[in-house]
């Protein structure tokens, strides 16, 4: 559900989904960012594990007088891609020669730990469903 402030720009909750909510200064901002809230929140919810709440038809809810309703559509599967293949900080430990060593040959320690992994997982570039 969409409403305009009354300082300017658009607010956008997620009667469903409670603590979703984004805004923008103009309506396309808003709903932009309305859809890409709605995927972190779901995905948020995917990964803990959390039971998805079935949607309320647009005729029970009841809109403010400044606001509006409109449908946000959002296909999970490329988001999931996206957040699955983000890089992420890893702490390591190793030996200070090995360290020393690879910094000496210009060794990118990361590339070569991610092609060590995918190769002792026997997964690809991509990562399993």
């Amino acid at each position: 559900m969409s409403y305009m402030n009354p300082e300017g720009g658009y607010s956008v909750t997620f009667p469903d989904l409670p603590g979703c909510i984004t805004e923008g200064d103009t309506v396309e901002e808003a709903l932009s960012m309305a859809k890409e809230a709605i995927s972190l929140h779901l995905y948020g919810m995917e990964d803990d594990g959390d039971p998805m709440p079935n949607p309320t038809p647009p005729e029970k809810l009841k809109v403010p007088e400044v606001g509006f309703i409109s449908l946000i559509e959002v296909w999970m599967p490329p988001f999931r891609d996206k957040m699955a293949n983000k890089a992420i900080n890893k702490m390591v430990t190793l030996p200070k020669w090995l360290k020393d060593m690879a910094e000496r040959e210009k060794v990118n320690v990361s590339h070569v730990l991610q092609e060590a992994l995918k190769s002792h997982l026997g997964v690809s570039e991509r990562y399993p469903i």
